[in-house]
């Protein structure tokens, strides 16, 4: 099978030269990645700033080694890694090694320790919630290794860099990191099977998309399962995500069953190749068109600040265009009247 490229798509094929002018070649931005990655470890870069402030810009081992409890061995690992991306040098003097920043990293080194730094401790200090996890990276690595057992089609590299787009997408708009890591694990599996779904053996696949994906898309995406089951794929995206669903759509949710499951998501294009039909609500013209699939858009109201009767009401109105879809997907399908609680039963 021919796994679809996971890049993203442009609307305007003559924006691409403009495009790919302001940004880096992406050899570049993998050699960098290589060094940035060496200095992501909270001990490599304690020993670069310890180096940048010592007498003469150099340390020995033996200093470098009591700024932490861990192993000679360990501690030489850790200096290693950075002396073979460039940004230290060593030379020995007698029994001991010496270490010094690389000509060439010291303005660099510089940045990263007076600018850098104190910008991201700010930032830390003005929004705790964007802490998350202490060693996120390990765990997404642990997290893609599973999902790459899950698809075997798919090179272990771009799984990874699948997982870490989710985490990433998701973090943007989260109010509450806790169940991150368990979002970010659903969010990147429905990507991995976008991106190996085979059309001929599954079934047909409907993509909503609206702005902040709390609502609108949501009831849409609750609808279609209620009556169709597993008979349809479903996903539902946002242009612009939410933190989390609206209370009202929360409690409309819950009826149908799938109210502990609902979270915004941000519109990828692996779901926009592999849907068969996209449903844009509101969203404006931010979804890629993509030659084979069939769009519609639906002019139904907004239940962002609506109340209980309001949210019923939009509810209700989708309802109808659900049926409609329903009614060109699954022809055989019965759909009987939707039976629902109140509006005072919901909200008491």
């Amino acid at each position: 099978m021919t796994v679809p490229d996971p890049r993203p798509l442009s609307l305007d094929p003559e924006c691409v030269p403009q495009l790919e002018a302001r940004a880096i070649a992406p050899e570049v931005g993998a050699e960098i990645a290589v060094a940035l990655k060496a200095l992501a470890e909270p001990l490599r870069l304690r020993m670069l700033s310890f180096i940048a402030a010592a007498p003469g810009a150099q340390a020995c081992v033996c200093d470098l080694s009591a700024l932490t409890d861990l192993s000679q061995p360990t501690v030489s690992h850790h200096l290693k890694v950075l002396r073979e991306v460039g940004v230290l040098t060593s030379t020995r003097r007698g029994t001991w090694v010496w270490y010094s920043i690389t000509p060439a990293y010291r303005g660099a080194v510089t940045t990263l320790l007076d600018t850098f730094a104190p910008a991201v401790l700010e930032a830390a200090a003005s929004n705790p919630h964007t802490s998350g996890l202490t060693d996120i990276d390990a765990a997404l690595e642990h997290l893609a290794t599973d999902l790459a057992g899950r698809y075997p089609s798919l090179s272990s590299d771009l799984v990874l860099t699948i997982t870490r787009e989710s985490y990433a997408s998701l973090a943007r708009s989260a109010t509450i990191t806790t169940h991150l890591l368990p979002l970010t694990e659903r969010f990147a599996r429905q990507r991995l099977s976008d991106l190996t779904r085979d059309r001929v053996s599954t079934p047909q696949q409907v993509l909503f998309v609206c702005v902040a994906n709390a609502g609108r898309s949501q009831l849409a995406a609750a609808l279609v399962t209620h009556y169709a089951g597993d008979r349809v794929t479903v996903r539902s995206a946002g242009s612009r995500p939410a933190a989390e669903i609206h209370d009202g759509v929360r409690s409309a949710l819950a009826a149908l069953g799938t109210a502990p499951e609902a979270y915004p998501k941000p519109l990828t294009d692996d779901a926009v190749r592999a849907a068969d039909v996209v449903v844009t609500m509101g969203c404006g013209d931010v979804c890629p068109v993509i030659p084979g699939v069939r769009y519609e858009d639906w002019q139904v109201g907004d239940p962002a600040l609506a109340s209980p009767e309001g949210v019923a009401a939009i509810r209700d109105d989708i309802d109808v265009h659900v049926r409609g879809l329903l009614a060109t997907l699954l022809p055989d399908l019965p759909m009987p009247a939707l039976s629902l609680p109140t509006t005072k039963e919901i909200h008491p």
